[in-house]
């Protein structure tokens, strides 16, 4: 990323927002321009409706990729690449969705959402115009972004099943989970929040898919966690497609809540799943029509072999792998040592003495769970952790889905417009405010030994998220319980070896334990995809998770790497579930229509 990147402030446009600013005037000629040169092709003039350091992000409009382009040049040579390919046509401005937005004192940008066409595509876009010493305004960002294949549309609302269907739904609803009648065209991996939700959007562009569930019930990835697991992140921003949460839903979603959610909506929406069923090979076909061979184990130790041409692995950022750090003398330790995936209840531990290892949001969660039940608890800190409150955290990085926000799909799309590179310096201000806000609670955190972090370029979780999925904590009262001293902590030295009564540190301080419990996170991506697909097959991957040069998250929701054509990456939290499962679902739908283009 060029050094030099920075937020387009006044000071730096040597611009200003006139008193009298007619915001949509503005807008609308900026965008009559835009949208004429983009139908006539002529990019030297579009480069010219820029400012010099801008950004495109583009998902899968016109390169059938995610891409960020930074800077006019490299702008320039994408739409030289790719803009007479794909034909652009029927701009439309959202004149309802245009406005001035003033983040901050020195930030000032007029914000518009459009509608266009491609020869094969249904597309959305936001620009933000920023202005000049001149008087002019010119783009800054610009996002074109996928929203249906032409002649494809989704089968809801009007297009939805208008027959009435007397009797004979159970019996049809059997077999077409059972695919007694016809072989499905995708196979899911894994029946968490991303297998289900690429599911529902297959489905509803009229593609068969099974999802692959190793668990005995849908859901159970999230009710078999530790019972004091809940979700940080506010509803507004969780909303799944197609069944968004009702208005009584809570604001943090309880773990053993979300699960009951997933089993009812793979219900709602007849998703095909099937429950206790393992994956136990993945191949690829060299004389076939189709490209792998997918072998399926099921409770009753049945076995089902499919060929399809796409298979896509939901398996989570870690594939549910515990990492666990090795330490000598463990052998000798006479308590019981175990991962977070392996927790459940405080409870089971009463009358002992519990150290936790780690201080990222499940190590709070279960902290603070044994504390409650009044019992003996040692949070063991690692590494420094960024830790904010929900209360003062959320609204600020989260102000597109609040209580009286935007309508989700136009969040969404304005939240995909800020590029990684870009979001990173707004960010950095949110964090320092909130850091001003939560002053007092780490302040005590300070005092009492707690190492904290502001996050990877000060960034707080945004770069912590998309790099490690860890090394955070959005707190709900754990962390006042450490100040409090309820919690203890242990962060003073590192821990070096296990004793046979619990840990000793490197300093030669010790700790008694009975219980050691590593909250140390998940395995790398990719190892559950190369535990399903052999270790030939495995070196194909290209790295998954993670940001690439331009601030894109590596291999997720696209097909993981060359040679495995058809192999497709689904993951993330709620939120990018719910808004990139389309473009997943949009690509297969294009490859199996015949009418994807060239990835660029």
């Amino acid at each position: 990323m060029p050094s030099q990147l920075s937020l387009p402030t006044l000071d730096k446009l040597r611009g200003v927002v006139p008193q009298d600013l007619d915001a949509n005037k503005v807008a609308e000629e900026w965008f009559a321009s835009f949208a004429a040169n983009m139908q006539d092709g002529s990019v030297d003039n579009i480069i010219n409706l820029l400012v010099d350091d801008a950004f495109w992000r583009d998902m899968f409009t016109l390169t059938w990729n995610l891409r960020t382009f930074q800077s006019t040049p490299i702008i320039k040579k994408f739409l030289i690449d790719q803009l007479a390919t794909f034909k652009v046509s029927s701009f439309k401005l959202r004149k309802d969705l245009v406005g001035l937005e003033q983040p901050y004192p020195d930030l000032a940008w007029i914000q518009g959402l459009f509608d266009f066409e491609t020869h094969v595509g249904i597309a959305s876009g936001v620009f933000r115009l920023v202005p000049l010493p001149d008087g002019t305004w010119k783009a800054h960002t610009v996002l074109t972004n996928l929203e249906d294949l032409k002649g494809f549309p989704e089968q809801i609302g009007f297009l939805r099943n208008s027959l009435p269907n007397h009797g004979k739904w159970a019996e049809q609803r059997a077999r077409e989970k059972e695919f007694i009648d016809a072989e499905p065209q995708v196979l899911v991996l894994g029946g968490g929040q991303s297998g289900l939700e690429i599911a529902a959007r297959l489905k509803a562009l009229g593609l068969s898919a099974l999802v692959i569930e190793k668990n005995e019930r849908i859901g159970d990835n999230w009710r078999k966690r530790y019972e004091a697991l809940c979700l940080h992140d506010p509803v507004w921003y969780d909303h799944m497609p197609y069944i968004p949460f009702p208005p009584t839903w809570p604001v943090y979603t309880p773990a053993l809540k979300l699960a009951d959610w997933l089993e009812s909506y793979a219900q709602s929406l007849e998703l095909n799943v099937w429950t206790s069923s393992l994956v136990t090979a993945v191949v690829p076909l060299s004389s076939s029509k189709y490209k792998w061979r997918v072998n399926v184990k099921r409770a009753d130790g049945s076995e089902r072999v499919f060929q399809v041409n796409h298979v896509v692995f939901c398996l989570g950022i870690g594939g549910s792998i515990p990492r666990i750090p090795t330490y000598p003398g463990i052998d000798e330790f006479k308590g019981q040592v175990l991962h977070s995936i392996s927790h459940g209840k405080a409870l089971d531990h009463a009358g002992k003495k519990v150290v936790v290892v780690g201080s990222c949001t499940s190590a709070h969660d279960i902290c603070a769970d044994y504390y409650e039940h009044g019992i003996d608890i040692t949070m063991c800190q690692r590494s420094p952790t960024y830790i904010m409150t929900t209360k003062e955290g959320c609204p600020r990085l989260f102000p597109l889905y609040w209580e009286g926000s935007p309508p989700t799909d136009i969040a969404d799309r304005i939240n995909a417009s800020y590029p990684n590179h870009l979001l990173k310096f707004l960010h950095q201000r949110a964090v320092r405010d909130i850091a001003e806000a939560d002053k007092e609670l780490l302040d005590g955190l300070r005092a009492r030994g707690f190492q904290l972090s502001m996050g990877e370029e000060d960034t707080g979780i945004l770069l912590l998220a998309w790099t490690k999925a860890g090394g955070y904590y959005l707190d709900v009262g754990a962390s006042q319980l450490i100040v409090d001293g309820k919690i203890k902590l242990k962060a003073d030295s590192p821990m070096s070896r296990f004793t046979a009564s619990g840990l000793e540190f490197e300093n030669r301080s010790t700790i008694d334990a009975d219980v050691v419990i590593f909250a140390t996170g998940y395995s790398d991506a990719s190892s559950a995809y190369r535990q399903i697909l052999g270790d030939e097959l495995g070196k194909k991957l290209n790295p998954i998770w993670g940001l690439d040069a331009e601030g894109e998250l590596q291999s997720t929701w696209r097909e993981v790497g060359a040679g495995l054509e058809g192999i497709w990456c689904m993951m993330g939290n709620l939120a990018l579930c719910r808004f990139h499962s389309k473009h997943l679902a949009l690509q297969i739908k294009a490859k199996e229509e015949g009418i994807y283009g060239t990835k660029y």
